[in-house]
C-alpha cells in the first residue's frame, strides 16, 4: 500500500500520478479493482475502502467534473506502464535525414561520388537531402542548378521517390529523397 507520489511512467519530470494521500479532491467517483463502479464518495471513504482491500487509490481522470479514481495495486500498475513505455520506445523507428551539399558548377566525378553516396544511404533506408548553395553571381544562373538537380533526380529515381521537389529557400536549392516502398 503506497502512500507517496510517483512520477509519470516514462521516468521524466512532468505531471505526477495522484496516489492515495496526494489526492486532494473532496468527492471522487470510485471504480473498484474489477472495473465495477462503486459510486461517488468522499476522499476519506475512498481511501478507507482501498486500504481495506490492501490496495491503492489512483486518480485516473482528475479533470473530470467529478474526478475519477480507481482502486488498484499501484506498484503493479506503475511497472506495467513502464514496461509499455519501454516496448513502445523499442518498436519506434526513427528515419534519419542525411544531407549532401553540391555546387551548380560540380565536376562529373564529384557528382558521381555524391550520387553513389546518396544511393547507399537510401538503400540503408535513410532519407537524403541535397542542398545546392548559390554564391555570388551564380544566383542569376538558377537554370544550371536546376539542370544538375534534375540530373541527380534521374540518377536516383530507380530506388527513391522525391519527397520534396527542388525549391529555393534564400540562396539554397533543396530536394529531399525517400526510399521507395518495397
Amino acid at each position: 500500500m503506497a502512500k507517496y507520489r510517483r512520477s509519470n511512467s516514462n521516468g521524466k519530470k512532468g505531471p505526477e500520478d495522484l496516489v492515495n494521500e496526494a489526492i486532494r479532491f473532496r468527492e471522487v467517483l470510485v471504480i473498484g479493482p474489477d472495473g465495477e463502479q462503486l459510486g461517488t464518495m468522499t476522499r476519506r471513504e475512498a481511501l478507507d475502502k482501498a486500504y481495506d482491500m490492501n490496495l491503492d487509490l489512483l486518480c485516473v481522470a482528475p479533470n473530470a467534473k467529478v474526478p475519477v479514481c480507481k482502486i488498484l495495486d499501484y506498484g503493479k500498475y506503475h511497472f506495467e506502464a513502464q514496461k509499455k513505455a519501454r516496448e513502445a520506445k523499442k518498436n519506434q523507428h526513427v528515419t534519419e535525414v542525411k544531407a549532401l551539399r553540391v555546387s551548380p558548377v560540380i565536376d562529373q566525378h564529384d557528382f558521381d561520388t555524391k550520387l553513389e553516396r546518396s544511393r547507399a544511404w537510401i538503400e540503408d533506408g535513410q532519407k537524403v537531402r541535397i542542398d545546392m548553395k548559390f554564391r555570388g553571381r551564380m544566383i542569376t544562373r538558377q537554370e544550371v542548378g536546376r539542370e544538375i538537380m534534375h540530373k541527380f533526380m534521374d540518377g536516383i529515381s530507380d530506388i527513391a521517390n522525391v519527397e520534396k521537389a527542388p525549391s529555393m529557400e534564400g540562396n539554397t536549392m533543396s530536394v529531399v529523397f525517400a526510399p521507395k516502398k518495397k
